[in-house]
C-alpha cells in the first residue's frame, strides 16, 4: 500500500497535477443523460482496484502476441489514478515498454491542429465561416465527382466545413478518384493516403494540388472523413505567418509543457520510438517495414511537410496535458489555449444528424457522443477520437475522466481497445 501511494504521489508530481491540473468539481447536472440518471450516477469515484483489471488485460493480450506493448492513462478531475506499461516498444531490439516511450499519433494531431484555428479566430485572424479560398486560392472553384464527371461544387468550402468533415474531401483512396490522387503523390501514393511524412515540400505546397482534384461530396451534405485537418494545417501557416510546427509548439505545446510532442522526432530520441507492428492473418502481431505504411520517416525524413491531420509524435503524459486543458475549459493552471467558448465549439456536435453512427456526433474536431449507450458506457457530453496506428483518447466530463490509451499497431483487427474501454468505466462507481 505504502508503495502504491509512493507511485501515484511521484506521478502527480511527474504530470504537475499539484499545480497545473486544475481541479474542477464533476457535475451535478446530468439533463444530457436523456434518462439515464436511475443507471448512472454523476458523484463517481474511481476504483483502483477494478480499475487494475487493466494490467491483466494488457498482459494477456502481449503474451498472446495481439500487441507488441502498450502505454495507459486514466486521470480523474486532473489527478492520475491509473499508469501502466505493458509489453514491448521494440521486441526486436529488446526494449521494453516505458510510460514515456514515444508515439505516432497520426490523427489525434487533428485536435491540435483544430485547436490552433479556434486561436486564430480568437485573435482575430480569420472566422470560421472564411471560405478556405481565402486563404489557399486553389480552393476557389473545387469540383464534386458526381456519375463519374466533375460538376462545380454548389457553394464555396468554409473552414467550418474542414472542422467537421463535412467538405466532402475524402482521403483520395475511392476507386473512382484514386488514380487522379495517385497522380498528385495523394491517396494511394500517400502511404493509406493520410502519410506526408517523407514529402519533400511543405504541406501547403501539397494542399495546393489537392484543390484542383474532384472531390466525392458537396460542402456540408455528408461526413467525408480526409484530408480537411491538413488543410486546416495549411491555413493556420496562411493566417499566422509560421510554419505549423512553430506555430503549435509557440501556442499550445509549449505553454502546457508538452515537450515530447513533435511532427518529427530528435534524432538523439529515436531510442524512445515505439515500432510498429500490424495483425497478420492470424491474428498475431508480426513487425512492419520501413516505408509510409510501416515505420515510417520521423526521424530519417525530409522533415519538412508538417501535416496537420496526421503527423504528430507524442507520449501518453502529454497528450492527458492537452486533453486536460480541454477538460478544463481551455486551460491548466496559468496557461490557458482557448477561450471556454471555443472549447464548447470543439466538443458539441455540430453537425446535427449527419454523422455516420447512430447516437454520435461531431464537434470542431472531436467525436461527440450524444445519447447513452452509443459509444460503450460513456455518458453524453464524452468526446475524443483515435490514431491510425492505434492510439486512442476519450474525454468524459460527467466523471471528470481522461482516457489515453497508446499502442503501435496498424492494421489492427484486435478488440483490445473496446475492451480496454469498458474496463475504464466500469471502475466508476457511486461515491459512498
Amino acid at each position: 500500500m505504502r508503495m502504491q501511494l509512493l507511485k501515484t504521489t511521484l506521478l502527480a508530481v511527474l504530470l504537475g497535477s499539484a499545480t497545473t491540473f486544475a481541479e474542477t468539481p464533476q457535475s451535478e447536472s446530468w439533463t444530457a443523460l436523456n434518462g439515464a440518471r436511475a443507471q448512472v450516477s454523476a458523484a463517481t469515484t474511481v476504483s483502483k482496484e477494478r480499475l487494475a483489471r487493466i494490467d491483466t488485460l494488457m498482459q494477456q493480450y502481449v503474451d498472446e502476441n495481439l500487441i507488441a506493448g502498450a502505454v495507459a492513462l486514466v486521470l480523474q478531475n486532473g489527478q492520475p489514478v491509473y499508469e501502466h506499461a505493458a509489453g514491448w516498444a521494440d521486441k526486436e531490439a529488446g526494449t521494453r515498454m516505458s510510460t514515456d516511450t514515444i508515439f505516432r499519433i497520426a490523427s489525434q494531431t487533428k485536435a491540435l491542429t483544430s485547436t490552433a484555428i479556434l486561436q486564430l479566430q480568437e485573435q482575430g485572424k480569420l472566422v470560421v465561416t472564411d471560405p478556405v479560398s481565402k486563404f489557399i486560392p486553389e480552393f476557389a472553384k473545387t469540383t464534386v465527382l458526381v456519375n463519374g464527371s466533375a460538376v462545380p461544387a454548389k457553394r464555396p468550402i468554409t473552414l467550418r466545413d474542414l472542422l467537421t468533415h463535412t467538405a466532402g474531401i475524402s482521403y483520395g483512396t475511392n476507386p473512382e478518384i484514386a488514380e487522379q490522387y495517385r497522380a498528385k503523390g495523394l491517396g494511394p501514393a500517400a502511404g493509406a493516403g493520410w502519410y506526408t511524412a517523407d514529402k519533400n515540400e511543405p504541406i501547403c505546397a501539397t494542399i495546393e494540388k489537392l484543390g484542383s482534384l474532384p472531390f466525392v461530396a458537396q460542402p456540408g451534405e455528408s461526413f467525408v472523413y480526409g484530408y480537411n485537418t491538413d488543410i486546416l494545417g495549411c491555413v493556420v501557416e496562411r493566417a499566422s505567418g509560421v510554419p505549423l510546427d512553430e506555430y503549435i509548439r509557440k501556442n499550445i505545446t509549449q505553454p502546457l509543457g508538452m515537450k515530447d510532442t513533435n511532427f518529427f522526432l530528435p534524432k538523439d530520441q529515436r531510442a524512445r520510438l515505439a515500432a510498429v507492428y500490424g495483425s497478420g492473418a492470424n491474428g498475431k502481431i508480426a513487425r512492419s517495414g520501413n516505408d509510409a505504411k510501416g515505420q515510417g520517416h520521423y526521424v530519417e525524413g525530409p522533415r519538412r511537410s508538417f501535416a496537420g491531420g496526421a503527423g504528430l509524435l507524442s507520449t501518453a503524459r502529454d497528450y492527458a496535458r492537452f486533453l486536460e486543458a480541454i477538460r478544463n475549459g481551455g486551460a491548466i493552471g496559468n496557461a490557458r489555449i482557448l477561450a471556454p467558448r471555443s472549447v464548447a465549439l470543439m466538443t458539441t456536435n455540430q453537425i446535427g444528424n449527419i454523422y455516420n453512427k447512430p447516437g454520435m456526433g461531431f464537434g470542431f474536431g472531436f467525436e461527440t457522443v450524444e445519447s447513452f449507450g452509443a459509444s460503450g458506457l460513456e455518458a453524453p457530453g464524452s468526446f475524443g477520437w483515435g490514431g491510425a496506428y492505434g492510439t486512442n483518447y476519450r474525454v468524459d466530463p460527467t466523471s471528470g475522466l481522461v482516457v489515453v490509451l497508446m499502442i503501435q499497431l496498424m492494421p489492427n483487427s484486435t478488440d483490445f481497445r473496446e475492451k480496454f474501454s469498458s474496463i475504464v468505466y466500469q471502475s466508476l462507481l457511486p461515491q459512498e
